[in-house]
């Protein structure tokens, strides 16, 4: 019988998460709620939720993180439930104890499980109380050269945040010190632990659910190694190349963990498996995972809806699991720059479309023209594939993620296809350190054609007409000019320069992000469809202003072309490209100083190295500023030994990408006296 019927449901998250949840309760029948700040006023969320609250602010300590207005939400929303999505407050055991006292139902976990596991420490100690594996933890205070590499982590939260691997002795205080700063300011806890940072490992979770009726289900296993930043970029289900030996004790030992706390709901318990296949318990996470869409492929299960109905105090469907068929793989698509030390990306997500077709699911917060600010994550979606084999699950992906059309910020799209073309991936060689060792080879230029794709790009834009090029009032003064000109068009005419279609034009290009430069050349003819100037080999067959088409090297191509503002994106059939179109002329004026220090993305400055002012020297590579943004800092460094000429940057400032910082003088002759650095927080 139920106890607690769910008619209105709350989420107390935003982006992807909501949107998944929603999705689930309409096909329930329940009425939706939403809360946004004012940053995601307009968000995907909002305009999908039934109902929706805002929380006055934009940061998230004012918004998404004050769980009293969030139950103050519910109420006034008429909810009679809440669902904490992830992130946020869905581990916050006050919140969830809050939102009981209020009288509304928590769709997760008991309080007293939340705040068992809470803290990775005293889950520990339970987890060896229950006979789950574990690495022996290491006191800092007496840690020797034998206890190195060590890993610190933070006792409360997750997702890399208050994490360093320590690998000298020397560094341990400051890193300690930098690791509890940064976990005090993501969770309000600065509680750093250290264990034995294992090389190589490779970390697999479990999912659980668990009803309060004494069934509790494991659901396979999945592998997360490849992360950056002690963050997951790609998931799959199950875990490959496991024993059955090491399921079956991974099964066991994660049932164990959730019965040893009374669990309820969904969860998960994380394992690092040493390149000696021993199972180590990293931590359980007491609430849904990002990618548990790789599960549910797996299970043909919706673990939302398992949630809802744990909630409202039914049993699980049965007392085993469904049995899982084939293999499922997920990608997070990032607004980010993987070349560029992985510097998150704003601006207007002008494009989103990824195929659609058996086996592939795009789970996303975003469509086409939402715009990516900087108080949140900078995930964008998460595309996920399932088909028989791994083999055919991992080429599915690929496909699609390359196919996806994706204009706006800078992504980790093509990082994503080439992750899961490399031969490691392929060979099911996984471990946390793939991108240590391939990320230089992952990020370099591809094989692509760039030159045919800005070809393409001049050759849609030849074809658009005046008005898409020069803009209205040069058409309509160049129509001016033609009616005093019997006999056909006269030539366009730009102060003192003459273009003449029959003669060859040029255009310039700037592929993004890396910068290489294109020059095309091309004629109009009398037939008025435009052709390639010195490019032999290459055929227009089409040339419209959205879509051409050519044959090169006796191959026919096709390209979609897309223009928004100065920038062209141009989507082939195995690469996408974006361009920046350049003025004929260079001015001089878009040049800086050298030695100047430009902001990589927008954020808040939030501290100066120590002693930092105009007029002191600094050393190479030495961090100079700190930038907050989208819940990362991020260094900038000098790029010279010199002097510090001129300083713009100051605590709280808010600033702009490209917004000049300071200035460093370069000296190589000088003798630097080194400005003290503080410890790295990101």
């Amino acid at each position: 019988m139920r106890s607690d019927v769910i008619h209105t449901l709350l989420v107390a998250n935003r982006g992807e998460i909501a949107c998944r949840i929603f999705r689930t309760c309409r096909d329930l029948g329940i009425t939706t709620v939403a809360v946004y700040s004012d940053a995601d006023a307009d968000a995907l969320h909002v305009r999908e939720a039934d109902l929706a609250v805002r929380l006055p602010g934009a940061a998230p300590a004012d918004t998404y993180l004050r769980g009293d207005l969030v139950v103050a939400a519910a109420r006034a929303a008429g909810a009679d439930a809440v669902h904490p999505g992830y992130g946020f407050l869905s581990e916050n055991a006050a919140f969830a104890a809050a939102v009981q006292d209020a009288g509304l139902v928590w769709v997760g976990p008991p309080v007293k499980a939340i705040e068992l596991m809470a803290s990775k420490t005293r889950a520990k100690e339970l987890m060896a109380g229950a006979g789950v594996p574990l690495l022996a933890p290491v006191d800092p205070a007496t840690a020797g050269p034998d206890d190195l590499p060590l890993l610190l982590k933070a006792a409360a939260g997750g997702g890399g945040r208050g994490m360093r691997i320590v690998r000298e002795l020397d560094a341990l205080p400051g890193e300690l010190l930098a690791a509890a700063a940064e976990a005090a300011s993501a969770f309000g806890d600065g509680e750093v632990f250290a264990e034995p940072y294992v090389e190589r490992g490779r970390h697999v979770e479990v999912q659980v659910m668990a009803d309060a009726h004494d069934t509790v289900w494991a659901l396979g296993t999945r592998d997360c190694s490849l992360q950056r930043r002690h963050q997951k970029v790609i998931e799959e289900a199950p875990a490959p190349g496991l024993d059955e030996a090491l399921r079956t004790r991974l099964h066991e030992a994660a049932v164990a963990a959730a019965r040893a706390v009374g669990y309820r709901g969904a969860g998960t318990v994380e394992f690092l498996v040493s390149a000696e296949g021993r199972p180590y318990f990293l931590e359980m996470n007491t609430r849904l995972q990002v990618e548990h869409p790789v599960t549910e492929a797996v299970f043909g299960l919706d673990l939302v809806a398992l949630q809802l109905r744990v909630a409202e105090g039914e049993p699980l469907p049965s007392p085993e699991p469904p049995q899982p068929s084939g293999h499922a793989v997920e990608a997070r698509l990032y607004a980010e720059d993987p070349a560029r030390d992985w510097q998150p990306q704003t601006g207007a997500l002008l494009t989103l479309e990824v195929p659609e077709g058996p086996g592939l699911r795009l789970d996303t917060g975003y469509t086409g023209g939402d715009t990516i600010g900087v108080h949140y994550d900078p995930m964008i979606a998460k595309v996920i594939a399932h088909a028989p084999t791994r083999t055919e699950a991992v080429r599915l992906l690929a496909r699609a993620l390359e196919r996806a059309r994706v204009h706006g910020p800078v992504t980790n799209r093509d990082l994503l296809v080439r992750s899961l073309r490399h031969p490691d991936f392929a060979a099911a060689r996984l471990d946390t350190g793939f991108y240590d060792r391939h990320l230089a080879d992952l990020t370099a230029p591809g094989a692509g054609d760039p030159a045919t794709a800005a070809l393409a790009a001049t050759l849609a834009e030849a074809v658009r007409g005046p008005e898409a090029v020069r803009g209205p009032e040069a058409v309509r003064g160049a129509e001016a000019v033609r009616s005093t000109r019997p006999g056909g068009p006269a030539p366009a005419r730009f102060g003192a320069w003459r273009n003449v279609p029959s003669q060859p034009q040029r255009k310039r290009y700037r592929s993004e992000p890396d910068g290489t430069e294109h020059e095309v050349a091309y004629r109009t003819p009398r037939t008025r469809t435009p052709e390639p100037y010195e490019t032999p080999g290459t055929r227009v067959l089409t040339a419209t202003p959205d879509r051409v088409t050519l044959e090169v090297d006796g191959v026919t191509r096709h390209f979609t072309v897309t223009t928004h503002a100065d920038r062209v994106h141009v989507d082939a059939a195995d690469a996408s490209y974006t361009f920046t179109a350049l003025p004929r002329f260079t001015d001089p004026a878009t040049h800086t100083a050298p030695g100047s220090l430009l902001a990589p993305m927008p954020g808040t400055v939030v501290r100066l190295a120590e002693g930092l002012a105009a007029g002191v020297t600094v050393e190479a590579g030495q961090p100079l500023i700190w930038l907050e943004a989208m819940k990362m800092e991020h260094r900038i460094l000098a790029p010279a030994s010199g002097t510090l000429t001129a300083l713009h940057a100051a605590p709280g400032h808010q600033v702009e990408v490209g917004a000049l910082l300071a200035v460093v003088q370069e000296d190589p002759a000088a003798t630097p006296v080194p400005v003290p650095v503080p410890e790295e927080t990101a």
